[in-house]
């Protein structure tokens, strides 16, 4: 039975999804695969998912926020924001409005990035916790991101799917109501309460400071001038009073993992430590060891005279992503060098260009200054330093600003679709200089694009084999005597739920055709069923891997996998208790 064959498909997704060491689209496609093997998708029309609206949109809208990053009409606001006073929640509610309205019409990773570096640097100078104001912010993308059309590429997905069942999509401006209500009660929660649910983690003690993460792994060298030579590792705790933990020796290209302490050190033994940037440079300070990454810059290159020391987040669509240093040729190819890594939850074991680089890792990066923020953001990582407003890029703001104007009256007013507005609108950011070439293609999530396109026949196969309507079937015999309130309260928490351990997109193509045939076996509107799947698609505030967002700041915030419930569960529950009685009010049964 064709159903049979969907349903055992999908649980082992689900598994992988959840299970994360397969990136996402590269399960949607092995999804899709298996689906074709068994004949359930017809292998002349598997890729047309590729050339759905939905995927179209999606693409349009990551390069017209890309554009808008790049006509400097975000950084104009973070150079106001900066200016605000030292009041915490008055920081914490401005960058969540901020970041919450940028999310509801560019990429919401992309919003967030934008303003990390700000927030950063905001927690920096008043000297309080990173950690209060970072899950907040990420929250907030994905609060904004609910409140449009283009916010979300759940909403575009649910647009697509009542177009199919009604012949009328979504419009741009449909999720709005529904979605500024609950985007503005979940950023006073967030700004009044939800901050304090926080775990406290240390703050760095100056702007000029590294930024303070627990966990990095890195490597020292001791040179024939250190003042360990010859002494033993046991000695090392006199000589220093750095908190380091050492956790291994390398000696003649061979790795001691767990050296006696009585062993002498050696000049050219590497040690691999564990500590925190402001730890460290007290232990290189007394001991007089090097770190290992520190090749030095020629001194006759342009701005050698200038080496800077940074940090940076590994994006999820990075190049680095599955690669190590060594394998990368960082030093040769990029003209930085690796100094210490470090990934929240997970022990390091191996030789830091030989770590294999992960979505949330942060690296401690040197290079030379005048190119070091460039050659970071071309690997696709997102640094942690404050940087200077982009010189030139002010006079494009009203130019941006007036085509992405455009593009929304054209699809408010119904002369153009969605998919095809947004798609000229990206041209002419392109063509008006706005957008660089280079950073046409650059610019698209491309694992997203990928799932998407494979996950949508998927869906539809869900549909066509009556694995769908055998679920709803489900839903409406163990529901048959509730309210059609709890019923719809079940689907917007069962999709919660799914968003917190797989991608809200493949949630959403999963949940759409489901909710659908509740809605119709329950002779109701399907309106109201969609929208709790699309809120729902948005709620993955209990994990850092349920939404990009999240990861981002995993690491920066020196969060464990445990904090994000403090704040996201109660988050989750006020949405619901909101959100189910708004949706029925907005959109009637």
């Amino acid at each position: 039975m064709p159903h049979h064959i969907v349903f055992a498909t999908l649980i082992v997704t689900l598994i992988l999804f959840a299970w994360g060491r397969i990136r996402h689209d590269l399960v949607a496609l092995i999804t899709m695969s298996i689906l074709i093997i068994f004949g359930v998708i017809d292998p002349e029309t598997a890729f047309k998912g590729f050339g759905h609206p939905a995927v179209i949109t999606v693409a349009a809208v990551l390069i017209i926020g890309k554009a808008l990053e790049y006509s400097g009409v975000v950084d104009m606001l973070g150079k106001w924001v900066i200016k605000l006073g030292n009041n915490l929640l008055l920081q914490i509610f401005v960058l969540c409005i901020i970041v919450a309205v940028a999310s509801a019409f560019m990429n919401n990773v992309g919003a967030l990035a934008i303003m990390m570096p700000v927030a950063i640097h905001m927690a920096r100078k008043n000297g309080y916790p990173p950690s209060y104001i970072l899950m907040p912010i990420a929250f907030a993308s994905l609060l904004g991101g609910m409140t449009t059309l283009i916010g979300t590429p759940p909403n575009i997905i649910i647009a697509t799917f009542r177009a199919d069942e009604t012949g009328e999509p979504f419009g741009m401006f449909n999720f709005t109501p529904v979605g500024i209500v609950l985007t503005v009660v979940g950023i006073a929660f967030i700004t009044l309460v939800g901050w304090r649910l926080l775990p406290k983690r240390a703050a760095a003690k100056s702007d000029a400071d590294l930024f303070n993460i627990d966990d990095y792994i890195t490597e020292v060298i001791v040179p024939k001038e250190s003042k360990i030579v010859g002494k033993s590792i046991d000695e090392l705790t006199r000589i220093s009073k750095a908190d380091v933990q050492i956790l291994g020796l390398i000696r003649q290209d061979k790795r001691i993992h767990a050296p006696d302490p009585e062993e002498p050190l050696l000049v050219k033994d590497i040690i691999i430590l564990e500590t925190n940037a402001q730890e460290l440079k007290a232990f290189i300070h007394d001991t007089g060891v090097a770190l290992v990454g520190e090749k030095k810059f020629r001194k006759d290159a342009k701005g050698s005279d200038k080496i800077a020391i940074t940090e940076a987040v590994v994006m999820a669509d990075s190049s680095l992503i599955d690669r190590t240093a060594a394998s990368l040729r960082m030093r040769s190819r990029y003209g930085i060098n690796l100094l210490a890594v470090a990934r929240r939850g997970f022990k390091i074991r191996r030789r830091i260009d030989h770590v294999v680089f992960r979505t949330g890792d942060v690296l401690l990066l040197q290079g030379r200054e005048h190119m070091l923020y460039d050659t970071i953001t071309s690997m696709g990582c997102l640094p942690l330093a404050r940087r200077g407003l982009r010189l030139g890029f002010k006079t494009k703001i009203p130019l941006a600003l007036g085509i992405f104007t455009a593009a929304i009256v054209l699809v408010v007013t119904r002369l153009l679709p969605v998919q095809a507005a947004f798609t000229m609108a990206a041209i002419a950011m392109v063509l008006a200089r706005i957008l660089p070439l280079k950073e046409f293609y650059n610019s698209i999530d491309w694992p997203v694009i990928i799932l998407l396109g494979a996950m949508i026949p998927v869906g539809i196969a869900l549909e066509t084999s009556g694995g769908a309507g055998r679920i709803a079937g489900f839903v409406l015999t163990v529901g048959h005597s509730l309210q059609p309130w709890v019923v719809l309260t079940i689907i917007l928490v069962i999709t919660m739920f799914l968003s917190d351990i797989i991608n809200n997109a493949a949630t959403v193509v999963l949940m759409a055709p489901i909710a659908i045939g509740v809605a119709n076996g329950l002779g109701l509107s399907i309106d109201p069923f969609l929208m709790a799947v699309a809120i729902g698609g948005s709620c993955a505030f209990l994990t850092p891997i349920g939404h990009q967002s999240n990861t981002l700041v995993m690491g920066p915030g020196g969060y464990k996998f445990t904090d994000y419930w403090r704040m996201g569960l109660p988050l989750e529950v006020i949405i619901t208790v909101i959100g189910i009685p708004l949706i029925m009010y907005i959109w009637p049964l």
